[in-house]
């Protein structure tokens, strides 16, 4: 397989960012030809001491500003050497990693995929029936409009060629939100979106457990539509959990 970039933005992760950088074992790294890359926005927890020991490059913003997701996204890809590049929310882990690999190695053999997308789903041992019920619902609603109208992937997991992703433009660094959207709205207009409903991510529920899914789910869609319609996100900052 080309060489593979995981890249994974982070702030104040010392929580969960183990739980998915452990996933990418020496034997999984070697297997997939994996590097993986932490970009992170300014942790002051444990978080850059966890991920250096085992990133293969930590990337530490510079400036005395407050950086948004897109932008570490992008400084993760800028400083990657992957023919494909993996956006890994750090409070997520894959559900069966070998798998995992496998499947992005069978649909990139096809030269007009741009990106891929899947399923999410709350981590199994902290999940109720408002999780099962929301992201049934939600993830059946991203497969559809993948297969019939746009290109939509949820921001937890982006798997997408290099030269599309660049090609794009990348995130785009003025949207506190609605960044995923915007991204793979673009990438369906230079190849395939493919949604693979075996590619399983596991997400925490924090968000869901702080806001409640009818909020989390207004913000999403009102940010959608102001990007959709007006090339601009309505949240001004997207609020941190942790």
């Amino acid at each position: 397989m080309k060489k593979v970039s995981i890249i994974i933005p982070s702030l104040n992760e010392e929580k969960l960012i183990e739980r998915l950088l452990s996933q990418f074992t020496r034997k999984i790294r070697s297997e997939n030809n994996l590097e993986i890359i932490v970009s992170d926005g300014g942790s002051i927890d444990l978080t850059i001491q966890i991920a250096k020991k085992y990133a293969d490059r930590v990337i530490l913003k510079k400036d005395n500003f407050q950086q948004n997701i897109s932008q570490g996204r992008n400084e993760g890809a800028k400083n990657s050497l992957g023919d494909v590049l993996i956006f890994l929310n750090a409070d997520t882990c894959v559900s069966d990693i070998e798998k995992f690999f496998a499947l992005i190695k069978e649909v990139f053999k096809e030269d007009s995929v741009a990106a891929v997308t899947g399923p999410i789903e709350v981590f199994i041992d902290e999940r109720i029936m408002s999780d099962r019920v929301f992201h049934f619902m939600f993830n059946n609603y991203v497969a559809l409009l993948n297969r019939f109208v746009m290109g939509m992937g949820r921001g937890e997991c982006h798997i997408i060629r290099r030269d599309k992703f660049f090609e794009s433009g990348g995130y785009d660094e003025t949207l506190a939100a609605g960044e995923d959207f915007d991204l793979y709205k673009r990438l369906r207009k230079l190849g395939k979106i493919i949604y693979r409903k075996d590619m399983l991510i596991y997400e925490s529920p924090r968000r869901y457990r702080k806001f409640g899914y009818s909020k989390v789910f207004w913000d999403w869609t009102k940010n959608s539509l102001s990007v959709l319609l007006f090339k601009r996100s309505v949240s001004k900052k997207w609020e941190a959990v942790r």
